[in-house]
């Protein structure tokens, strides 16, 4: 029970710096969460499985992929603590998941359940501009790296995933950071090996 508190108060802190909840507010949101708890290399999503929460990481690292025809990983999303991780398509379509959505470490989540998050936005008004500004950020931020991935160079955009993920890169395999770069492994340690005095 005490880890749940612990779980609930960073995802309250979290939405707080956004929005301030009143007390009332932060009991109903504490009543109607669920705490899950994932192994390293668990699924929390599997393709052909729903999507059907919005899933707040309190403790771990996750990361979002799916597999092409040929075989190949290719990485969408990584997340680490006061993230969020989806297959927000899935999500919002109500269609079978086409992701894998996979605990890189022993990860704690808060998650709340699509039908329970509706009726949240008529009950707390702030919950629901909260989220309307997380699903805007995803958009903006999904748009940005499709133009990135179509205008830069590869050590560009190793670059910018450096800036953009400062906190990630040590605690993610270089196979997944590649894969997140669109590029393979062995390319990826040619390129750090080649810029090593602009990466420093």
């Amino acid at each position: 029970m005490k880890d749940s508190n612990i779980h609930i108060s960073n995802l309250l802190n979290h939405i707080n710096e956004k929005f301030q909840l009143t007390d009332k507010e932060c009991s109903l949101i504490s009543e109607i969460v669920t705490i899950r708890e994932l192994k390293k290399k668990e699924f929390l999503i599997r393709p052909d499985s729903y999507s059907n929460s919005m899933n707040f990481i309190s403790k771990g690292c996750l990361r979002t992929y799916y597999i092409d025809q040929e075989g190949q990983e290719h990485t969408l999303q990584l997340g680490i603590e006061n993230w969020w991780i989806n297959d927000l398509y899935g999500y919002i379509t109500e269609q079978p998941s086409k992701m894998y959505v996979q605990a890189l470490e022993n990860t704690t989540i808060v998650q709340i359940h699509k039908p329970t998050l509706e009726n949240l936005y008529t009950l707390i008004p702030a919950i629901s501009h909260f989220f309307r500004e997380k699903m805007q950020s995803a958009y903006v931020s999904l748009q940005e790296r499709t133009i990135e991935n179509m205008s830069t160079d590869s050590i560009s955009r190793y670059i910018t995933f450096r800036k953009q993920y400062r906190d990630i890169e040590q605690r993610v395999p270089q196979y997944i950071v590649a894969s997140f770069l669109g590029i393979t492994p062995e390319f990826l340690s040619h390129l750090r090996k080649k810029h090593a005095k602009d990466l420093s």
